[in-house]
């Protein structure tokens, strides 16, 4: 009964068991208010006829796949732990589950602002949360490429790792964001945030590249975001940075989100940067 923990021996055993290539992970945020849709696909390698675990902490699994075979969900899916026996040397699993929004700035935070009732959404990982929002190999060691589809109200902002896609209509208030892969990171440092975020966006150059700047946060506190002197330190920090290490930026775009009732002072995912709105000074 491992519970919620990971144990050093099995995380070393599973990193000498497993590879992990891609994830390609599917959400619907507008399901309900309580709960959202999840979809993993996970390609791997493993030792033939080895077996491991995925983790997942959410509401539900109602489906797994493993290289083309269902698995009887309810029987591989205890303790937080999707369990896989007799894997292949190339192998590819879905698993399709149930998430839960959580109000502890874990996981998938959901956030109903007081002063004009929209909601906001926004991803916390450090250190093993990533596996409250999609079914992940979560351990560090264990990098990979991860690519969102995410679907939520068509008015929202929706942000990762990547820059954000043209959203594709599913109808009058939905629409769907296809982002492209991240590059090989750990889980832990993957983003997601959603909502009617205001935004201001600049831009600086980094290595040759054009890297685009954004500096977030909900509409009732747009009147007090210092947008221009965040942008200003931000320029100047990269430059000290890249002076400091003799090194670019590694990705593509630089978001600062400020987010509400974060339970620490900022989380740096790549590309995504996430900041108590406290520090929103009015």
């Amino acid at each position: 009964m491992p519970g919620k923990n990971l144990t050093r021996e099995e995380a070393a055993e599973r990193a000498s068991l497993v590879t992990v290539d891609r994830h390609e992970i599917t959400l619907d945020l507008t399901t309900s208010e309580t709960t959202f849709a999840t979809t993993s696909t996970i390609h791997f390698t493993a030792k033939g006829g080895s077996a491991t675990f995925v983790d997942f902490i959410g509401e539900s699994v109602e489906s797994v796949e493993l290289n083309g075979t269902q698995l009887d969900a309810a029987a591989v899916f205890a303790d937080h732990r999707i369990r896989l026996d007799d894997l292949a040397e190339d192998n590819v699993v879905t698993i399709a589950a149930t998430g839960r929004y959580m109000n502890t700035g874990e996981g998938l935070h959901r956030f109903v602002d007081p002063v004009d009732g929209e909601v906001y959404l926004y991803t916390q990982f450090e250190v093993p949360d990533s596996r409250r929002v999609f079914a992940v190999f979560e351990q560090p060691d264990l990098k990979a490429t991860f690519a969102f589809t995410v679907t939520a109200p068509a008015h929202w902002q929706v942000l990762s790792n990547t820059a954000t896609p043209e959203p594709q209509r599913i109808d009058d208030s939905r629409a769907t964001w296809a982002f492209e892969p991240t590059e090989l990171i750990s889980c832990y440092i993957t983003a997601l945030v959603a909502g009617p975020y205001d935004v201001v966006r600049d831009e600086l150059v980094s290595g040759g590249r054009t890297i685009p700047l954004g500096v977030f946060c909900r509409r009732s506190l747009t009147r007090y975001l210092d947008a221009d002197e965040i942008i200003d330190i931000t320029k100047r920090g990269f430059a000290f940075f890249e002076r400091e290490f003799d090194h670019p930026y590694p990705f593509s775009k630089y978001d600062q989100v400020f987010t509400p009732e974060y339970n620490m002072g900022a989380m740096e995912n790549a590309g995504a940067v996430t900041i108590r709105d406290e520090y929103i000074f009015r």
